[in-house]
């Protein structure tokens, strides 16, 4: 569906009990607009990002000279800006020539409001129409169809050229009034392509605020947990995807963010959910899952596997594959030759903080059979497990492990590191 136009806004009511006169640019009513902004910033229009109608007041080219006044509106024209709106009788008493005379060489659409109507009724009526219509003017073909809150979670999962006005009126479009205070945290699904299991996690939450959609790939989904809810937020989406997920099914969710921190940051906790899931999709799990249930992981549990994957395996794998056999090469050549799972059991060892209980209940393995192990690892690398220097390193080497071993050129080509 093609976006709203500058010449579709003048016929919104707001707009047209403002009575506004073109004075430029006849020849581009029919671009489309992505957004209506209002402001009074006079120095620069940086923080356009091309296709907005702008709406000032004129107070700030009352005083300015001719030369100020058609630099304003070059740097308009050169950031693509759909249109520039001026009202007019009140702080400026008549639009001046040099405004006109720039914006007619440009080709820049100029339209005197003359009469007072407050710039927040004509950016909320043309704001969502534009959203509506067609979600801020953007023609990508996407298999969801008019699913606005699809289009949404793509836009943010992707990094679109958003704003914060946008992305709230979008969202309340969609019911999603994150209250004061709120944490957002995204969630990835694979396995399937109904929503249900996120509306059954979202009801064991206590009913928060939910944006969620299906795609071809997988099911995403920004939570809204509410800022007095106690504990670890990330925890809690976790244990209600696994009670609320089917066996066979795999969850990312992502960190917890401010949902008042702005958009980039909803964007932040969306992309690392879908990276979580690719890995969790392509690297071996570092231990054992529960059987027979779905696999709930988040990202910062893969937060090593993401940071040696940003940029691709591929890129990076001559670089791991050396950090491996530098740490690891004795215990790579004995397993080799040997039957044995000791690399495994020295990344289970070190995530569990050397805890001998835990890593042989992970592993199923009586503490006997661990502490052999452990004296074989330490003997074959020369060194002791619990030396705090040396955590670091064995850790991110058995993890690089991992990752390299599970992705194939092949599957790795294909792994998406984007956040």
């Amino acid at each position: 569906m093609p976006a709203l136009t500058l010449r579709e806004i003048l016929e919104l009511d707001p707009v047209r009990a403002a009575e506004p006169r073109l004075l430029a640019g006849e020849g581009s009513l029919d671009r489309p607009v992505r957004w209506v902004h209002s402001s009074e910033v006079y120095e620069g229009a940086n923080f356009l990002d091309g296709g907005e109608l702008l709406l000032t007041n004129g107070f700030g080219l009352t005083d300015a000279d001719e030369e100020v006044r058609r630099r304003y509106v070059r740097e308009l024209a050169a950031r693509d800006a759909a249109g520039l709106a001026v009202e007019v009788g009140r702080s400026l008493p008549s639009m001046p020539d040099e405004v006109t005379d720039e914006a007619r060489r440009l080709g820049l659409p100029l339209l005197a409001l003359h009469r007072v109507v407050p710039f927040v009724r004509i950016t909320e009526a043309a704001n969502r129409a534009i959203v509506a219509r067609g979600l801020s003017g953007r023609s990508v073909v996407r298999p969801w169809g008019d699913d606005h809150t699809a289009a949404l979670l793509a836009d943010l999962a992707d990094r679109a050229a958003l704003n914060q006005p946008e992305v709230e009126a979008r969202a309340a479009l969609a019911g999603f009034h994150p209250g004061p205070g709120a944490r957002l945290l995204g969630v990835s699904l694979h396995g399937t392509r109904d929503t249900s299991t996120v509306d059954r996690a979202v009801r064991l939450l206590g009913g928060s605020g939910v944006l969620r959609a299906a795609f071809p790939g997988d099911v995403l989904a920004l939570l809204s947990l509410p800022g007095s809810r106690a504990g670890d937020p990330v925890r809690a989406v976790q244990d209600a995807f696994r009670t609320a997920a089917d066996p066979g099914l795999t969850v990312a969710v992502g960190h917890a963010v401010a949902a008042g921190g702005g958009w980039l940051r909803w964007s932040d906790t969306l992309r690392a959910a879908r990276t979580t899931l690719e890995l969790a999709l392509t690297v071996p799990a570092a231990e054992p899952g529960m059987a027979g249930g779905p696999l709930v992981t988040s990202s910062r549990a893969l937060a090593l596997e993401r940071e040696l994957t940003r940029g691709g395996v591929d890129a990076n794998r001559e670089r791991l594959a050396g950090l491996v056999q530098h740490a690891l090469g004795p215990l790579l050549a004995w397993e080799a030759a040997h039957p044995s799972d000791l690399v495994r059991t020295l990344e289970v060892h070190l995530r569990h903080g050397c805890s001998p209980t835990r890593t042989a209940a992970l592993l199923h393995i009586g503490r006997q059979s661990l502490y052999q192990r452990l004296e074989r690892i330490e003997s074959l690398l020369g060194l002791e497990i619990g030396d705090p220097d040396l955590l670091g390193e064995l850790l991110t080497a058995a993890c690089a492990h991992r990752v390299v071993r599970g992705t194939s050129p092949a599957v790795a080509g294909g792994l998406r590191t984007v956040a």
